[in-house]
């Protein structure tokens, strides 16, 4: 699982006399800017107006254009002559995935029978068969805050819950977590379902029904896009825990007045759900490309992005400039940034892992999958820099201001980590480094929903480089003629000049701001 490139394989591929000559200078006294200056608009924009060309077909997870897609980031280091970074020289490490052929469900509460869809729906039913299940919890809102719990003196273990949307606000009117009139994670935004349902597992309850009251509608149009387009998982991913949405008759029938009484409440039933959630397999890859690092090899500077975007829909090719041609295209530049260096004897000195991640429109599959499967130990792994759409503007902005990019991330974990990226900035490309989006309390939460947070969830320090979203986003429309090249040619130099420092420092980074599990 864990693999180490060996010594013997980059000989083989002719690497062996570079590793030799870069072991005999001081990188620390390399002016890193010739190797930046590689970096161009032209290069960017020929590979980008390949990449997110019609005949990538919008590289839609294990489809046809996916597969050209990973063929050409293969080409691509191969021709740059720089290596798999998996011992049997394949650059693709196959990503077994299961993509949702059929879902359905009944549900049968003391002899009343609900209907999926009109009454109750999930988006990934967990276990296939038959569950019963006699004890339902009532937990108000279902948060577990140390600020504020419905889980005090409550054990829920194997037990059934069923909670509601929202957080309680406290007499003078604010929202009791947050104490003032901003909600918290917990509330109804993108992230606070899923905190709810993840305070659910970590309590070892058995399943939650989700009481989600007028915005029920929604959930059920959602669905309809979900069959046909996101049910694809890692392959065997099942879980004896199941999530519903409820709608307003199942949840009044199980508790009158759920909308005002926020009380805990055990309620006895004689339930059985029945579950039917049958999956095709689907083949995919993350493509995995490594420059071998001269003096600390075995210490590995992971720069990723995602390869995937949204396909064919309705006859319309989402081309995914942006998101994430942007970033893709970026890291094949920093990698002939970082060989030029190599073939010249001058470092890295550690290890420069390329990691072109799959699925992470589908929920950030290929990453996790690489992190659960590393080609190279999580501990060794120094940090990971994650590009994810570097290539346009935030409409907030205007082109007075336009100079800047969103950095998420970068203090998590790592205090050293964040002041190596402040220094590089100001001494090389001078970009404003906004960090709007880094405040925990964001909404858009934008820290959990790319693929440096599986990394970051090892206690691997990130940085997360974003323009922020835009009109185009996950639309058609996101094509290459509207990225800004001049951007993205100084956003990608400052990627590359961060990795440096980080590969060519003497000490690695600290995470001193590591949490004891994940």
């Amino acid at each position: 699982m864990k693999k180490l490139l060996s010594l013997a394989l980059l000989a083989a591929i002719g690497c062996g006399t570079n590793q030799k000559t870069s072991d005999k200078k001081d990188v620390k006294n390399v002016d890193p800017i010739p190797y930046a200056n590689t970096i161009t608009e032209a290069e960017l924009k020929t590979h980008l107006y390949i990449y997110a060309s019609d005949e990538f077909e919008g590289r839609d997870t294990g489809e046809p254009g996916q597969k050209k897609a990973v063929a050409y980031l293969r080409d691509e280091y191969k021709n740059l002559k720089v290596p798999a970074a998996q011992e049997d020289g394949n650059y693709f490490q196959n990503v077994p995935l299961q993509k949702g052929a059929e879902l359905n469900s009944t549900l049968t509460i003391d002899g009343k029978a609900y209907k999926f869809e009109d009454d109750f729906l999930t988006f990934n039913a967990g276990q296939n068969g038959t569950i019963k299940f006699s004890d339902i919890v009532y937990l108000g809102y279902g948060i577990d805050d140390e600020k504020y719990s419905d889980y005090d003196n409550q054990n829920v273990e194997g037990k059934v819950l069923l909670i509601k949307m929202g957080e309680p606000k406290n007499k003078e009117g604010n929202y009791v977590v947050s104490g003032t009139e901003e909600t918290s994670k917990w509330s109804n935004g993108r992230q606070g379902p899923a905190a709810k349902i993840n305070a659910a597992k970590e309590r070892k309850a058995k399943g939650v029904l989700f009481y989600v009251d007028e915005m029920y509608p929604r959930y059920k149009m959602q669905l309809a896009y979900v069959k046909n387009n996101n049910r694809v998982s890692l392959k065997g991913e099942k879980s004896p825990f199941f999530y519903y949405v409820i709608g307003d008759t199942l949840a009044k029938d199980l508790h009158a007045t759920i909308a005002n009484d926020d009380n805990a409440k055990t309620m006895n039933v004689d339930a059985t759900l029945v579950v039917n959630d049958k999956t095709n397999d689907v083949s995919s890859e993350n493509v995995v490309a490594i420059i071998k690092g001269s003096e600390k090899p075995e210490e590995y500077i992971v720069i990723s992005a995602h390869l995937d975007h949204e396909g064919v829909k309705n006859g319309e090719i989402y081309n995914g400039a942006d998101d994430d041609g942007s970033g893709t295209v970026a890291m094949l530049e920093i990698a002939e940034a970082f060989r030029k260096a190599q073939k010249e004897g001058n470092g890295p000195k550690r290890s420069i892992v390329f990691l072109h991640v799959t699925g992470e429109e589908k929920g950030l599959l290929g990453s996790r999958y690489y992190t659960d499967n590393p080609i190279f130990p999580l501990e060794q792994t120094v940090c990971d820099l994650n590009i994810d759409m570097i290539g346009r503007i935030d409409p907030k902005r205007t082109e007075g201001d336009r100079n800047y990019i969103y950095l998420i991330g970068s203090d998590k974990l790592s205090t050293e980590l964040h002041n190596i990226s402040e220094e590089v900035n100001k001494k090389y490309t001078n970009i404003e480094l906004d960090y709007t989006f880094n405040d925990e309390n964001d909404p858009n939460r934008y820290y959990y929903r790319s693929d440096h947070y599986n990394f970051a969830k090892n206690n691997i320090p990130v940085i997360f480089y974003f323009n922020g979203t835009h009109d185009d986003y996950h639309k058609p429309s996101d094509t290459v003629e509207k990225i800004n090249y001049d951007l993205l040619e100084n956003r990608t130099r400052l990627i590359f000049h961060t990795a440096w420092e980080l590969a060519n420092r003497d000490k690695r980074i600290v995470a001193d701001k590591a949490t004891a599990t994940k």
